[in-house]
């Protein structure tokens, strides 16, 4: 079996009406394998994001953690993890939780972030999210809190992101 038709299975047909985020990782991540496949399909979608190697850990309703390992392109002149890829990191983890958390009909986009560089990052860094529940996809506003901490739980980065949710296009 080739690994494009292994993948059509996994992956939840996009134009279902679904929620894709909550449809694929509810398919993907009790197989072996399936966050990692999962975290990479998150990547290639948004390739920015992609470029910082991050793995999705645990995603619900309202939560999500998000792990980020240490790694020399992501280093700034001081020997610790870069601003932008925290951010990216704060961002992904935010996204994915409220993504998750969304009904069928919603979309959102990110409209702003608020970002508190608390101490020097290094190690591992670990995104953690308890996003706010979206009942409907009316036209509102969210703020959606991510802390990222280092390998000992401190926290080396607070993230706000402004998201505005909204109905799909039909």
């Amino acid at each position: 079996m080739s690994s494009r038709s292994v993948f059509q299975r996994l992956v939840p047909n996009v134009n279902t009406g679904n929620n894709f985020v909550r449809a694929s990782w509810d398919r993907m991540a009790g197989m072996p394998g399936g966050r990692r496949l999962f975290s990479m399909m998150v990547g290639r979608a948004a390739p920015y994001t992609g470029s910082i190697g991050a793995q999705v850990r645990e995603l619900r309703v309202g939560f999500a953690r998000v792990t980020m390992r240490d790694r020399p392109h992501l280093r700034n002149h001081l020997r610790c993890v870069h601003a932008v890829a925290l951010a990216n990191l704060g961002e992904l983890t935010g996204n994915v939780a409220l993504a998750y958390s969304l009904p069928d009909d919603a979309r959102f986009i990110v409209a702003g972030m608020q970002i508190e560089y608390l101490k020097k990052a290094r190690g591992t860094i670990t995104g953690i999210c308890e996003a706010p529940v979206v009942h409907s996809s009316g036209r509102q506003e969210y703020e959606v809190v991510v802390s990222l901490r280092d390998e000992s739980g401190q926290d080396v980065t607070r993230c706000t992101l402004r998201t505005l949710v909204g109905p799909k296009k039909a």
